[in-house]
């Protein structure tokens, strides 16, 4: 019998030597998650640079650990200290700039979603070909992959704690953020196309090694939602896979919620992991053999979770291997989200097919 009360390893694990970095944009993301994340865990900030000019006024007194400023793209990609590019934009001409640092020789890690159109699946794997041939590795922020509690669980999942994987389960008992007035009230279906797409990615990292033949969602507006509130409040998504495995995400709306969290559940053959994430809910449990084994979780999703993703890409370039977090493997979870939207436009009619392979990730 194992031993299943050891805590696995799920914080930041960065190579001896950090690579510089320079952040290709400036916006709330960026300075909210990714610089203050590189300056908490000692990343070398090369330099930043931004479309918008008034994003990077001041930048340098708020991240000091920021070297400079750059006047372009091109400068910023010229730099030879610069060794991996981290492209923080919005998906408006996000791949233009992926294959801009390609060609530059640079390293990448991109901001999710990688593609926001079927139609782009084709340019990127052209980037990508052209990235192996030159060496460098492109990788995107699924930063969500570390946050403490999901992290615990696929290192659990992995090492067999629970056999095989029956079911996924995600309850979303939380507020919405903002979303009324901002741009993402414009994109359609935006909980599945956006929002929810750290946990449909979680989902299919727990259900490595096999397909997703039917993908199942639906979206509608809730009781008391507000007329300026354009998307829908509600989502659910359901995923049934080749060997009777499925997996359900459901948000049920703006939760009002005393404890709010997103708790989770991921049932085995052999053992059961239930957990939650966000709004200081954070916690993960192990059901096996008649023991329950809670987990000390050490850091947040924000930030700690963005230090990662850049880490997961270093050591994948020290180590000369594909990272976990890959554009490659990331692209299943692309093609799920494509599948769910087309769910959900046709009224909840279930997108059966074989491409929805969920394929293994780089490291452990």
């Amino acid at each position: 019998m194992s031993d299943w009360s050891a805590v696995p390893e799920h914080g930041p694990r960065f190579p001896e030597r950090r690579l510089g970095v320079a952040v290709l944009g400036a916006g709330t993301i960026a300075q909210s998650a990714h610089l203050p994340a590189y300056a908490q865990h000692g990343v070398d900030v090369v330099g930043v640079w931004s479309r918008n000019p008034a994003r990077t006024e001041g930048i340098q007194e708020r991240f000091p650990g920021v070297r400079r400023v750059y006047g372009s793209a091109a400068e910023l990609l010229a730099d030879p200290e610069v060794e991996v590019v981290d492209i923080a934009t919005g998906p408006a001409g996000r791949l233009d700039l992926v294959a801009a640092a390609v060609r530059a020789g640079k390293h990448v890690l991109a901001q999710k979603p990688v593609v926001a159109e079927p139609d782009e699946i084709g340019a990127l794997e052209a980037i990508l070909a052209e990235a192996a041939e030159r060496g460098v590795r492109v990788a995107v922020n699924q930063n969500a992959r570390w946050a403490p509690a999901w992290r615990v669980a696929t290192r659990l999942i992995r090492s067999g704690a629970i056999g095989d994987v029956v079911g996924v389960t995600h309850l979303h008992d939380k507020p919405l953020p903002p979303i009324a007035g901002t741009p993402f009230d414009d994109v359609p279906h935006m909980l599945l196309t956006d929002y929810l797409v750290h946990w449909i990615d979680i989902t299919r990292s727990w259900l490595e090694g096999r397909t997703v033949t039917t993908v199942t969602a639906q979206d509608s507006r809730v009781p008391g939602q507000p007329a300026s509130a354009r998307n829908p409040w509600h989502a659910t998504l359901g995923l049934a896979c080749d060997d009777g495995a499925t997996a359900l995400v459901r948000v049920v709306g703006n939760a009002v919620a005393g404890e709010p969290g997103c708790p989770f559940w991921v049932h085995g053959t052999e053992g059961t992991i239930r957990g939650s994430v966000l709004g200081g809910s954070d916690a993960v449990t192990l059901e096996r053999d008649g023991t329950r084994t809670s987990y000390d979780l050490q850091g947040q999703w924000f930030v700690d979770g963005f230090a990662a993703a850049l880490a997961e890409l270093m050591s994948a370039v020290a180590e000369d291997r594909e990272p976990e977090n890959s554009a490659s493997h990331v692209l299943a979870t692309a093609r799920l989200v494509f599948a769910a939207r087309d769910s959900a436009a046709a009224g909840g009619v279930p997108v059966h097919g074989t491409t929805f392979l969920t394929t293994a990730g780089g490291a452990a």
